[in-house]
């Protein structure tokens, strides 16, 4: 029973965000198989990062610099992206800004998830670990997520100049992001929860706003009488 609570506890933080994500989606939901698929191709990307990481380290050593923004944010981040980009970008159904955002929320879910599942099994954890998890490095995941996610969707219904900045913006943010919480986690023994506390505070407003914003760029959006007249 405790196992089960563990688990239970380990996955439902990813389920939950993910939820609440596509749940935003105010004009155009996407199909929830597709949204399925994508969380567990989350789970996929979590073995080839290993395997970098581990390389990465073997190689270059684990220099707390290196280790926060290139090997832990700069390898996650990219094969992230690296998924959204080559399976979901020029998919069908990827026909409005905010899909950007369930999609690369869908995969940093599902890598956050397994993340915590092996977290949990391996050091076995208490139900009170994995809530504290729940609120730091998975919802971490969700909001590097919802950025890279809004800039690949102002990429994709932007042209020419404009849409390989916001193309470069989708790796460039969440890697920034991802890089920063590491680095704060890796040398602040002590004092970390001061910095970490602002910054996921930062983040989920950056992150809501986001959501908001690609809302409001949707071609789905019903445009009132009142705001014709402003176009």
């Amino acid at each position: 029973m405790l196992l089960f609570s563990v688990l239970a506890a380990a996955i439902a933080p990813g389920i939950a965000l993910l939820t609440y994500i596509y749940l935003k989606d105010k004009y155009d939901s996407e199909p929830l198989h597709m949204v399925i698929k994508v969380f567990l191709l989350g789970f996929l990307v979590v073995l080839p990062v290993m395997i970098f990481q581990r390389g990465l380290t073997i190689w270059l050593g684990d220099h707390t610099l290196l280790a926060s923004f290139g090997i832990s944010a700069g390898v996650e981040e990219f094969l992230k992206w690296f998924v959204v980009y080559h399976i979901i970008y020029n998919h069908t159904e990827f026909d409005e800004p905010y899909d950007g955002i369930v999609y690369a929320a869908a995969v940093s879910l599902g890598f956050a998830t397994v993340e915590n599942l092996l977290y949990a099994w391996a050091g076995y954890s208490s139900i009170g670990t994995l809530i504290i998890r729940s609120l730091l490095p998975v919802s971490g995941h969700a909001m590097f997520g919802i950025i890279m996610g809004y800039y690949l969707g102002r990429a994709k219904f932007s042209e020419g100049r404009s849409s390989k900045l916001f193309l470069a913006l989708s790796l460039l943010f969440p890697w920034f992001w991802h890089g920063l919480y590491d680095i704060i986690l890796n040398t602040l023994t002590h004092d970390w929860i001061w910095f970490i506390v602002p910054l996921m505070l930062l983040l989920w407003f950056l992150g809501m706003g986001k959501l908001a914003r690609a809302n409001s760029r949707s071609p789905f959006r019903l445009v009132k009488p009142e705001e014709e007249v402003n176009l």
